[in-house]
């Protein structure tokens, strides 16, 4: 985590001393869009399939452009992650037999650097790739399908145990996380205001349930006397009698990774009318 400050931080001073050396100095500007895209998620259910099962998401974001260079940039989005054992290729997967999705609500800081120089609206500087890096808080809330699309909150019934007899010491997972944002992108001026994007960006986490598995099995008999029918159910889905029977004790998932969340699509940014930076400076 530390690291990923440290890196963050040395992206902004890079990025700014760059800037700095540019002369542009009263080319600020501010832009107000939209994303529209779709999202996705890498985990224990889909551990390497990228844009399987993704899912239409968007946003609003705010962004001031501090130079041709540099930009700073926040905003909301929302999407919905989801992933199923069932459509693996897997064999141990498919004998797991997991599923989930997730809603994904996500605010977000981060800074923007243009490989290129870019101005909304310029003949000259009208396109340039990018790079972003950030930081974001989000919330998620698994829920899994029992079958004919009812689906339940997983949290709550404590599929792994956590603060029941069989893991006393497990706690509960919490469903507001942080995160790291960064990608890449390319953007195009279109129109003396407006200007189109897509980019594609990888969302680091500190957490290894957004799709509410990570560890070992419990015993579902004893769950369920702990928790109701529905948790021993879903905690041990597992379409082997053999192995349903001797599961409890081993893996579920991979504790030793986390889960990892994507948005990609097209922005739409509109640059705000402004003065010029010479007659803001008298105000």
């Amino acid at each position: 985590m530390k690291k990923l400050f440290l890196y963050f931080f040395l992206f902004v001073v890079c990025a700014n001393s760059f800037s700095q050396s540019n002369n542009h100095k009263d080319l600020y500007s501010h832009d107000v869009g939209l994303f529209l895209g779709a999202s996705y998620y890498i985990g224990d259910i889909n551990p390497r399939s990228h844009f399987d099962m993704s899912q239409p998401a968007g946003g609003i974001f705010y962004r001031f452009n501090y130079s041709p260079r540099f930009a700073f940039r926040g905003g909301f989005n929302y999407g919905n992650v989801r992933a199923d054992d069932s459509q693996s290729d897997n064999l141990d997967q498919l004998e797991r037999n997991l599923n989930f999705q997730s809603k994904i609500y996500e605010f977000y800081a981060k800074s923007e650097f243009n490989f290129m120089e870019f101005q909304t609206g310029s003949s000259k500087y009208f396109f340039s790739p990018y790079i972003f890096l950030g930081i974001d808080a989000f919330k998620f809330n698994p829920l899994g399908n029992t079958g004919n699309d009812n689906w339940v909150e997983l949290r709550r019934l404590s599929t792994e145990g956590q603060k029941t007899s069989q893991n006393p010491k497990q706690k509960q997972y919490k469903l507001l996380q942080v995160g790291v944002p960064f990608g890449i992108g390319f953007k195009v001026s279109v129109a003396r205001s407006l200007s189109l994007g897509f980019e594609w960006g990888p969302r680091k986490t500190f957490t290894d349930y957004i799709d509410d598995v990570s560890n070992k099995y419990v015993d579902p008999v004893k769950l369920a006397a702990e928790k109701g029918a529905t948790a021993g159910i879903m905690s041990n889905r597992t379409t082997d009698l053999v192995a349903y029977n001797g599961n409890t004790g081993k893996l579920r998932g991979n504790p030793n990774t986390k889960d990892w969340f994507f948005f990609y699509g097209l922005t739409l940014s509109l640059k705000l009318k402004q003065k010029p930076k010479e007659c803001r400076s008298h105000r």
